[in-house]
């Protein structure tokens, strides 16, 4: 390696760079001991708990340690209740912050229960979602404890992010103190990302919500664990637009792998799940982003981030040759990727409310 590209300088702000936020020479990575390394790792969370503090108002890690001791432990024995004896309710959770977060912002506007078809989770783009049930259980435990005190949308944070290390993800800090807010409208979820969303589109819809093509990669990853209906792949197994004219199926797909998927989702069949990371379904790892890479990307909105010129680069970092030097810090980016999603257009203090039921307004 030439002496001029023996440094790289990688800021998470930067949507070409290589997604680290230190400038480290590559030499140092093996003079790094194990005491130097908890000294990184350390520096970067506090420097995380402080932008967070700073673009999110109230919000501190802790919030609850006087008012409410016992909440985060609370929720996290409740995940754990509900995934002991479903599983897949943690993948679930997990998307259902990202629901939350990108509509309205982190507000708990996704739980309120419509009447007529026009709250916001009637949306068509909400289809399928779970995890709300988990969210009401540990709000009722909550309020037995703790009177108007935990509110709705720091449950639903919280238990992503116990969700995440329930299937084998890292374990981090979220910091608390979000008000619930007092809208939900059926039209608001629009704005949701979409599987048929290009690399470009995707990429205007986070920057809308302040996160980068970084967070883009990484958030996506969560796909790691968990399933897709094959609802949301017909277009791309049999209606696909072919260049010459006329439907038929993805051509970057690989023949192998489109026979694959084309055996579990027939046409027609809208409700057989297919796991998302195919052959590592079940652990959080990169094998994702690997597969992604490869070509064995099961979404179309997976598949976009390697047809980017802005996210291919990314995902290499992850899972190509350089994920040697980056792979390692794969668990700890991911967690502040969820750290900044969960910090989306928070509501604190008195511009919202602490519902006593996650379902309905107070």
């Amino acid at each position: 390696m030439k002496a001029a590209h023996r440094t790289l300088l990688l800021a998470s702000s930067s949507s070409n760079s290589l997604p680290r936020p230190h400038s480290l020479s590559l030499d140092s990575f093996s003079e790094m001991g194990s005491a130097s390394t908890s000294c990184v790792v350390a520096v970067t969370t506090l420097l995380l708990l402080l932008l967070a503090l700073g673009a999110s108002g109230q919000l501190q890690v802790g919030f609850y340690s006087k008012s409410c001791p016992s909440a985060e432990s609370t929720v996290a024995s409740v995940v754990r209740g509900f995934s002991d004896s479903d599983s897949a309710i943690l993948p679930a959770l997990l998307r259902l912050q990202f629901h939350d977060c990108f509509v309205r912002g982190c507000d708990a506007s996704v739980l309120i229960k419509g009447g007529n078809n026009n709250a916001e989770v009637d949306n068509a783009k909400h289809q399928g979602l779970r995890g709300l049930d988990v969210i009401d259980s540990a709000k009722a435990q909550l309020e037995s404890q703790c009177p108007g005190v935990v509110s709705c949308a720091d449950i639903v944070v919280l238990a992503a992010r116990d969700a995440v290390a329930f299937t084998g993800g890292p374990s981090f800090d979220v910091p608390t103190g979000r008000r619930d807010g007092k809208v939900s409208n059926v039209r608001d979820g629009d704005v949701l990302p979409d599987v048929h969303d290009s690399a470009q589109v995707l990429r205007s819809k986070f920057a809308a919500s302040g996160l980068d093509d970084k967070d883009l990669v990484l958030l996506s990853s969560a796909h790691t664990v968990g399933t897709t209906a094959c609802f949301f792949m017909q277009d791309r197994l049999y209606k696909y637009p072919l260049p010459g004219g006329g439907v038929g199926s993805d051509p970057s797909i690989p023949a192998g792998f489109l026979a694959e998927l084309k055996s579990r989702c027939a046409p027609g069949d809208f409700n057989t799940r297919v796991p998302l990371d195919r052959g590592s379904e079940r652990l959080f790892d990169t094998s994702i982003l690997r597969n992604i890479r490869n070509g064995y990307a099961v979404i179309a909105s997976d598949a976009a981030l390697y047809n980017d010129t802005s996210t291919v680069d990314v995902v290499d970092s992850y899972s190509g040759l350089l994920s040697t030097i980056f792979g390692p810090y794969f668990r700890q980016d991911f967690a502040e990727s969820m750290v900044k999603m969960g910090s989306i257009g928070v509501v604190t203090g008195t511009n919202g409310e602490v519902r006593k039921l996650c379902g309905k307004f107070n």
